[in-house]
């Protein structure tokens, strides 16, 4: 009976590990679009892709 209560302790320890682990990955997608969209929004680089786009359209 020991086994079983360290087992079930164990396990009542995890339980909200799956949701951290999900916060923690979504923290991180924001922060990395924050600083995608910061680099995006940059001169240089909307000059790149709007030349990629017309040189992509023929023009």
């Amino acid at each position: 009976m020991g086994a079983r209560v360290v087992a079930r302790a164990r396990r009542a320890t995890d339980e909200g590990m799956a949701t951290a682990e999900y916060a923690i990955a979504t923290l991180a997608a924001v922060a990395f679009a924050g600083v995608l969209l910061v680099v995006l929004k940059g001169g240089q680089v909307k000059a790149l892709l709007t030349g990629l786009i017309a040189q992509a359209l023929g023009g």
